[in-house]
């Protein structure tokens, strides 16, 4: 009898051993398997919460199955207690292992606000985003002159949050005064900057923490660009009427600053490049501005004949060749015009008061093309 009453116990301890083990790879199997998340969410961890009040706010967002499971596979893991407060984007379909991973700082995906430091060729802007978890797109809430605008509320009060990203963005053709001085004005920066040298800078997006160094985001920009052009430098057309990749920066520079049309790049570079090759002065207004205003800010007004006709190492009406620089910061897409241009006859170019330009081989046909941009000009000055 106590056999039988034995072996009865023994039997029923193995089936609970069964279930038991069974249960446990059932929870890791939800605790690691894909989420319930069928649209991604922006899910903050306020600064003080505990992983009870997480798992529930989870609970209630849809972005776990099971509260529990949750609870239990952040206290065996060791984590339950390594919360770091912020908004993070859970992505549709994120298993709870992942959140968990995300929201105790060892996979972070941060949404939230953004502050995006717009530096553009007339101003800088500071716009602060704020993420759309339907679209997984940030949404602009406010925007302001750093400079000469007043600071809104929604900067101020979003400025001191923990969970808050930062990026630095500067436009093509921009010039490197521009941007150092631009980055004096971003608050969220620290530190000195040097002028770095013209054309060194890639235009780009870049991510920075708050406090940042300065100098360190333009060497980031300046690696940028000499990788950039290392690249494109290989990649060069043959038989073009430029030595170096510094010479190349330099015409690239020139393209920028000429037309801001993607479709008309290789174009514009193709006219400039067949001047060179036929010792044809490059005869373009940018140049002539750079050497007025040595690129300090833009120069507001028409170009004076007097100007147009004074010797400087920048008046490409004056001076046969390039610059002995560039005249702003090109962007990858001008650099690669300026290295693999178009194959025209083009000598001449003008606006056409569409944003871009009328190309011509001949000067007689060029000076129609002027013409008509002329009688443009005068049309919209008299509405």
């Amino acid at each position: 009898m106590w056999r039988h009453l034995a072996s009865n116990a023994l039997s029923f301890f193995v089936v609970l051993l069964l279930l038991a083990g069974g249960v446990a790879i059932w929870g890791k199997e939800q605790f690691s398997g894909p989420g319930p998340l069928a649209e991604a969410i922006c899910f903050r961890v306020a600064p003080g919460s505990n992983m009870r009040d997480v798992s529930a706010g989870l609970g209630d967002r849809g972005a776990v199955s099971s509260v529990a499971i949750f609870r239990m596979g952040s206290d065996y893991s060791g984590r339950a207690g390594q919360l770091k407060a912020g908004s993070y984007l859970v992505e549709p379909g994120t298993s709870m292992e992942g959140i968990l991973g995300t929201i105790t700082g060892t996979g972070r995906s941060t949404c939230g606000t953004e502050v995006n430091f717009r530096i553009g060729v007339t101003r800088a802007e500071l716009q602060l985003n704020e993420l759309d978890p339907a679209t997984n797109r940030y949404v602009e809430i406010a925007a302001f002159d750093p400079v000469a605008g007043e600071v809104p509320a929604a900067y101020t009060e979003a400025a001191g949050a923990p969970d808050i990203r930062y990026r630095v963005t500067v436009a093509e053709g921009v010039t490197s005064w521009q941007v150092t001085e631009m980055l004096k004005a971003a608050d969220f920066l620290t530190g000195e900057v040097e002028l770095p040298s013209e054309g060194s800078l890639a235009p780009d997006s870049y991510e920075v923490g708050r406090g940042a160094d300065r100098a360190v985001l333009v060497q980031r920009m300046q690696d940028n660009q000499s990788r950039i052009l290392a690249d494109l430098w290989q990649a060069r057309a043959a038989d073009l009427p430029i030595d170096t990749p510094e010479e190349a920066l330099i015409l690239a520079s020139i393209v920028e600053k000429e037309t801001g049309l993607p479709d008309e790049r290789r174009q514009v570079a193709s006219v400039f490049v067949n001047r060179l090759n036929q010792g044809i002065r490059l005869q373009t207004d940018p140049t002539v501005i750079y050497g007025v205003t040595n690129g300090q800010g833009t120069l507001g007004r028409g170009l004076r004949q007097s100007e147009l006709r004074r010797e400087t190492p920048y008046n490409t009406y004056v001076i046969d060749g390039l610059p002995p620089t560039p005249i702003a910061n090109p962007g990858r897409a001008a650099i690669e015009a300026a290295l693999n241009p178009d194959s025209t006859p083009f000598i001449f170019f003008v606006a056409d008061g569409t944003g871009g330009h009328a190309f011509a081989v001949t000067l007689a046909e060029h000076n129609r093309n002027v013409a008509a941009w002329r009688r443009i000009e005068a049309e919209r000055a008299n509405q």
